[in-house]
């Protein structure tokens, strides 16, 4: 499975009904591993919860008792497991979550309720 399949939302159906493929599995651990950090799980709640769909790094820094290269280097780490999207703007960069991601690791995790 490629990056771009990934990111197009092919995967596999859940872990709960079937064995996930060694590929599929090797194209989305390192967003779970991403997302394993509290601090790059919060950045991603606040991009992914943006309202208007993006947000600038100008107010996610000052949400953390991080130094500006510390949540830089977070968020490249989310940028590279393909869970945003970055735009600079003149001396700013905005965020942008990529919900097809999104929706594969939330499928992949989805459980059936119980009976």
């Amino acid at each position: 499975m490629s990056n771009q399949a990934a990111q197009d939302g092919v995967c596999c159906p859940p872990l709960a009904e079937r064995r996930v493929p060694a590929e599929a599995a090797a194209v989305l651990a390192p967003a779970f591993k991403a997302l394993g950090d509290p601090v790059r799980l919060q950045l991603m709640s606040m991009i992914a919860s943006a309202e208007t769909g993006e947000i600038c790094v100008c107010d996610l820094t000052p949400a953390f008792d991080l130094t500006g290269p510390t949540i830089s280097h977070h968020l490249r780490t989310l940028r590279e497991a393909g869970l945003v999207d970055a735009e600079r703007r003149g001396t700013w960069v905005y965020y942008r979550a990529r919900p097809a991601i999104l929706r594969q690791l939330a499928a992949l995790l989805t459980v059936a309720p119980a009976t």
